[in-house]
């Protein structure tokens, strides 16, 4: 992994706060059935599955055969996905035009060589197949609420690829963008859940910032979530998808 590695805390710290409820996962239900193919024994891929989350809502929503491939041990070893399989993005571990469409969810900033995810990619997936990429690209930080509790880590997200970047580095591998749609959905019940269940090892940008930037950052959300504790957390990431 590029930006962090995900050892036995950042995967606990993972594992605890970062799968959302039922009732943020039924926005993203209905995004993603406009471009992945639903029908039971359609297979997928799961690119960076983390913990198993999607992979398991995958099967559960379509009845579809999800292939879960994690690089990270300590993920791996915390799925709630029975069939997790070892191998990365440059590498991965499949037969070729196996698949009938992938899924990445805020790994891609995570990828050191994205042409070669692409290409590998294109290799796995059958013709006309999507990639479907759950990502806050860099530059679209504004729908995510953590920015306003923690602004430095909007340096950190500069860091990360931007839309016309990962479209650039997929188009040698014959990939197009077809959509790109800012999904809402509801992270946290409210501010106090969001600021009693955080932790700074389940967020990239948080790992990234400096401590006294981090401490401010934990401080204003504390602050928030007194002022109005039973506020739901909205935020909005955006869903790429290419063929």
């Amino acid at each position: 992994m590029a930006m962090m590695a995900y050892d036995v805390p950042a995967a606990a710290a993972f594992a605890a706060t970062r799968h959302l409820s039922a009732e943020g996962l039924a926005s993203w239900r209905a995004a993603v059935a406009r471009h992945l193919p639903a029908r039971p024994g359609a297979r997928l891929l799961d690119l960076g599955a983390g913990t198993g989350a999607w992979a398991t809502a995958f099967r559960s929503w379509y009845g579809a055969q999800v292939v879960a491939v994690e690089p990270a041990a300590a993920m791996r070893a915390r799925s709630a996905y029975p069939a997790m399989v070892a191998g990365r993005a440059e590498a991965l571990p499949l037969a070729a035009a196996a698949l009938d469409g992938a899924w990445l969810s805020t790994v891609i900033h995570h990828l050191p060589d994205l042409p070669a995810a692409a290409a590998e990619l294109r290799r796995v997936l059958r013709p006309g197949a999507p990639v479907l990429i759950r990502s806050v690209f860099a530059g679209r930080g504004g729908g995510v609420t953590l920015f306003r509790w923690f602004p430095e880590a909007l340096r950190v997200l500069g860091g990360y690829p931007s839309v016309a970047e990962v479209c650039a580095a997929f188009e040698p591998a014959g990939f197009a963008p077809v959509a790109l749609t800012p999904v809402p959905q509801v992270t946290a019940r409210s501010l106090r859940d969001a600021a009693d269940g955080l932790r700074r090892a389940a967020h990239t940008p948080l790992v990234l910032l400096d401590d006294a930037d981090y401490d401010r950052g934990v401080r204003r959300l504390r602050a928030a979530a007194r002022r109005t504790p039973d506020v739901p957390v909205v935020d909005a990431l955006d869903l790429l998808v290419l063929r």
